[in-house]
């Protein structure tokens, strides 16, 4: 009796066990960005000329329309398109999770997020710099400059590290929940400088135009950071097609057009090749 018992016991374990692995075999092959009808994809929010949220669900910027160019030479267009609005500090998550399929949000590719999730791209690389009230221009004129100085911080962004743990320049942090908020803080002089990716800098500086000081980008850059698409990792099929999408804008114009658009008015210039791809893994 007791040797039925645990025969039947052993049939039922092997019986989960496999069930457990075909369906894992299964997962692993379903879900790919490349493959979906529709797309839930996470732009910023904050972001004025990159991504600004302006009201309800409707969001405006280049990272936007990157977005919906992605989504469209991947066969999902219109009402299949849904925005999701991440901020720094979320944006791994929200796709580990499988809030969102895409991140399309000045995301920079760094090694420590390609251990969470996979990045497609970069679309853009950008070069971060410094953003003051112009009236601060000769005293900052670059990264050392910035010593002592009170610079915004938000949290899971990298510019702050960046400045105060890479350069090791001790810049004192004045923390705000977005850039929408550092800018805030410079105009009301609760702060003396944002640093940040200067495509950010120029959409901060064109909203504030007219409203308060007048503000000015240093024009020092000390980095690149490529914005990548992050995507679930492993989703190497979705990487291709996603490079392939963004590979093709920048061939036919698409691209170029798109950040003349959005960054030529700031007087910001910009490049306007295929940049070199991270690769899919």
């Amino acid at each position: 009796m007791r040797g039925r018992r645990l025969a039947a016991a052993l049939l039922t374990a092997v019986t989960v066990l496999g069930a457990g692995t075909a369906c894992g075999i299964a997962d692993a092959g379903e879900g790919s960005v490349a493959d979906k009808d529709a797309l839930v994809i996470g732009v910023n929010g904050d972001q004025p000329g990159l991504g600004e949220r302006k009201g309800g669900t409707t969001f405006e910027g280049f990272d936007i329309d990157i977005a919906k160019e992605i989504a469209r030479r991947l066969g999902v267009t219109g009402a299949n398109v849904t925005f999701k609005q991440v901020t720094s500090a979320t944006r791994e998550k929200m796709i580990q999770d499988g809030d969102v399929d895409l991140v399309v949000a000045s995301y920079s590719v760094t090694p420590e997020r390609k251990v969470k999730v996979s990045f497609a791209g970069p679309y853009y690389v950008a070069h971060q710099d410094i953003l003051v009230r112009e009236s601060d221009a000769g005293k900052i004129r670059g990264i050392d400059d910035l010593k002592g100085r009170r610079l915004c911080k938000v949290p899971g962004s990298v510019s702050f590290p960046r400045v105060h743990d890479e350069q090791g320049v001790p810049a004192v942090p004045v923390e705000a929940d977005g850039y929408a908020g550092c800018l805030t803080e410079l105009t009301e002089s609760r702060l003396d400088a944002v640093s940040t990716d200067d495509l950010i800098l120029a959409g901060l500086a064109a909203k504030a135009s007219g409203n308060g000081p007048p503000l000015t980008i240093v024009n020092a850059p000390f980095t690149d950071e490529p914005y990548g698409v992050g995507l679930r990792r492993g989703d190497a099929d979705g990487c291709e097609a996603v490079n392939k999408a963004i590979t093709q804008m920048y061939q036919d114009g698409t691209a170029p057009r798109l950040l003349n658009k959005w960054f030529r008015p700031a007087g910001l210039k910009v490049t306007t090749t295929v940049p070199q791809f991270e690769g899919c893994v």
